[in-house]
């Protein structure tokens, strides 16, 4: 990347660290810091702030490997979830939008990535073998074990491949594994819905 007439190594250095988020190209990250430079200097300063604590404290939980600042997150904490229920996402993004329904109470497992063989992305890499101790654990108290594993892994080609891989583990060990159902959007019309999920709300119509 070119360096911005009369811009210091510090800009440039901001320019740069800018576009280490997704979707950021050169045109976007010099916008971002010459704005922030420009006319939001406090701005910058809670931001520069705030990623600086949340590199220096944020971690995986212990159990469920969400972020979190503690050994283990509230979620896995919380008395008042559904014990009995898993859902397995692929990152905290994923569980933060199940959280946001308000539809679901139960536990999470983040996989933190997905199965990509071409990506040189294995069972290891993602947690398997962790969840798979999590799913099966027996408690002394019967109402603290899992019942019911939910796959809610993206519905791309590697979404589906770790959602099969996961379920035939599972199945095998007398776990129920359901999979998040794929169907037509609220509000949309027939006539715009590509095929595919149509074909899909049809099979996994209830």
């Amino acid at each position: 990347m070119a360096k911005f007439p009369h811009a210091d190594n510090a800009l440039d250095a901001l320019i740069q660290a800018l576009r280490h988020l997704p979707g950021v190209g050169d045109k976007s990250a010099s916008r971002m810091a010459f704005h922030l430079m420009q006319h939001d200097r406090s701005g910058a300063l809670a931001l520069s702030e705030a990623l600086h604590l949340a590199a220096n404290t944020v971690r995986h939980c212990a159990l469920c490997h969400t972020f979190t600042q503690d050994e283990v997150c509230s979620t896995c904490l919380d008395l008042e979830r559904d014990r009995s229920k898993l859902c397995v996402v692929e990152t905290p993004a994923d569980q933060w939008a199940l959280e946001r329904t308000s539809a679901y109470k139960g536990l999470y497992f983040v996989l933190m990535g997905r199965l990509s063989p071409l990506d040189g992305i294995g069972p290891k890499d993602i947690g398997l073998q962790k969840l798979f101790d999590r799913a099966c654990h027996r408690h002394e108290d019967a109402a603290l074990d899992v019942r019911e594993v939910i796959l809610a892994t993206n519905f791309t080609a590697e979404g589906e491949a770790t959602a099969h891989v996961i379920a035939q583990a599972l199945k095998a060990r007398g776990l129920l594994v359901t999979r998040l159902a794929r169907g037509v959007p609220v509000g949309s019309e027939l006539e715009y819905v590509d095929l595919g999920t149509i074909a899909h709300a049809l099979v996994d119509r209830r």
